[in-house]
This record gives structure tokens, sequence and C-alpha cells, in this order.
């Protein structure tokens, strides 16, 4: 299973949002390329990073922030927050990012991300934010009214590979996945599923790589010492 250590950027810090609320924000450290560093050497090969400033503004706010973890190398990383269009895709392959993960701009502009899927493939991803089984966007401020799942499957029949499924009820809470979605979510042929939001134990991984999830990102549970880097990557990673 695939673990992806999570570095939520603002203002050029790390934090961790509450459910989305970036009134509830908590400062977790100044200096990211150093947490990017401190993950590298707990094992990590994984890096999830999001611009919370730039999935929230439609920018690009905390670019040279990403670009100084992605020149210190060692880590496969994908990027998301503010990948509204081409140009920025390309900003972040050319600094070798992994993998760009598009959000709001999915739903707002499906057929420009099938396009971004067949142009680029695996290099890009969707990241699918759900609030009560509905997809969320903007950062989470904006709710839409079409079902989380259902997306998923018409992301998949449009040639996405890869998504991103976050419950934004569990995300920050430290209570646990939401492991009957991600038990549907396995059984869509042909998408490749990683689970975010609320992961909080070993067990639950386990229960996650059992069903068929290939990865999973790891946030707040890893910031406040709930689960370690080290032991999750030797149980199963």
């Amino acid at each position: 299973m695939q673990i992806f250590p999570a570095i939520d950027l603002s203002g050029g810090q790390v934090v961790r949002l509450y459910q989305g609320d970036y009134d509830k924000m908590t400062v977790y450290g100044a200096d990211p390329c150093a947490v990017a560093r401190e993950f590298t050497a707990a094992g990590a090969g994984y890096l999830h990073v999001v611009d919370l400033d730039g999935a929230k503004e439609g920018t690009l706010a905390n670019f040279d922030t990403i670009a100084a973890i992605a020149k210190q190398g060692g880590l496969y990383m994908e990027v998301g927050g503010g990948i509204r269009t081409e140009e920025r895709i390309r900003r972040y392959l050319d600094l070798g990012v992994g993998r760009c993960i598009l959000g709001t701009i999915a739903v707002k502009d499906f057929e420009f991300t099938a396009r971004m899927a067949r142009t680029y493939g695996d290099r890009i991803a969707v990241g699918v934010d759900a609030r009560d089984g509905y997809v969320a966007v903007s950062g989470w401020l904006e709710t839409s009214r079409e079902k989380s799942v259902d997306f998923c499957r018409r992301l998949r029949d449009a040639g996405v590979q890869t998504v991103i499924y976050t419950d934004i009820s569990r995300d920050g809470a430290e209570q646990g996945t939401n492991l009957a979605v991600y038990r549907e979510l396995a059984g869509v042929e042909g998408l490749n599923i990683t689970a975010s939001g609320g992961v909080s134990s070993l067990e639950e991984l386990k229960a996650l790589r059992d069903m068929g999830i290939p990865a999973a990102i790891l946030g707040k549970a890893l910031y406040t010492g709930r689960l370690d880097l080290k032991e999750v990557i030797k149980e199963v990673g």
C-alpha cells in the first residue's frame, strides 16, 4: 500500500484544518521542507501536498514553497490546490512533481478534466471531496448537487485513473475514516482510489488495504503522534 504523508500549506506554513474549516486551522510547522525531510527519514517514498490558499483562491499561492520541497527530491510528490489550467499543470510537472490533482475544476469544467486525463495519463488525479455524499468544491466552501460516488464513476469513464476521495466530515477529526464508502469505491473497476480523511489507526489502514484500496493519505494523525509513520510503512507500506 502506498502511504502518502500530507503537507497542507497556508501562508507558507504546514497546517491542518478541521473538517475543511479555514477558521479552524492549526499550524504544525513553519518549515515545510524540514517536515518533508522528516517524512523521508521515516522511510516515506510518497508525499501529498495541498496548497490550501490556492484551493480557496484559485491561485498558486504556495508555488514557491512547493518548488522548494520538490527541489529536495527523494519523494514522489502529488500536488493539489488551485490547479485549474493546463499551464499550471505544466508548471508543476516541470518542477518534477509526479502527479497533479484537479479538484474544483473537475466539477466545474469536466471536459477540461477529461482532456487533461487523456493528455497526461496517470500524471493527473482528481480529488473528490465529499460532504454528506455530495461533491464539495472551492476549498470545500461550496457543495455541488452531484453524488460523490457517481462522480467517481463518471471520472473513470472519462479516462481518469486515480481519485483521491476525502470524506470532509472525517478530515482532521481523528475519529476514523469512512470505511463503508471506500468499500463501495473499491468495487469501481478500473479506478485507483486513494483514501483520505480521518485515517487514524493501523487497523483502518489494514482494512483499507485488504478491501483493495491501493493508497492512503495520512495527515493530522501523524502530526499529533497518534500514528508513527515509520511503523505504518513497516506494517502496511
